[in-house]
């Protein structure tokens, strides 16, 4: 299936659409994809928008564990929204739901930060 990756900033945040499966055949694409962005610009919040994400494995919980780190470091927040309800569990058994921001879309998710 494959994982295909949408990226856009507004403002300070990096919006990320995912769609399939994010995976260790996927994982380091995304991460590459990310940091050059966040290397180019000066990106404070991500956005991940998880609607379309079919899988995630424990690689997937890595990159979204980097991330984070990543945006605490700018004193960031790193925000999950739209999550159907398999993501929503390995969110959940992961632990990643104590230290992740979770709503319910990219327009809560951006209130929630002030972007516009």
């Amino acid at each position: 299936m494959g994982l295909s990756v949408h990226l856009f900033i507004k403002a300070d945040t990096l919006f990320v659409r995912l769609s399939g499966e994010l995976d260790h055949h996927t994982s380091f694409q995304l991460r590459e994809r990310i940091n050059s962005l966040m290397d180019k610009y000066e990106i404070t919040n991500m956005i991940f928008n998880l609607k379309n994400l079919a899988f995630m494995d424990s690689s997937g919980i890595g990159v979204m564990l980097g991330r984070y780190h990543q945006v605490k470091r700018n004193r960031g927040s790193l925000i999950v929204c739209e999550l159907n309800t398999m993501i929503e569990k390995i969110i959940k058994l992961s632990g990643l739901y104590k230290i992740l921001v979770i709503t319910k879309d990219e327009e809560q998710a951006s209130n929630y930060l002030g972007v516009a």
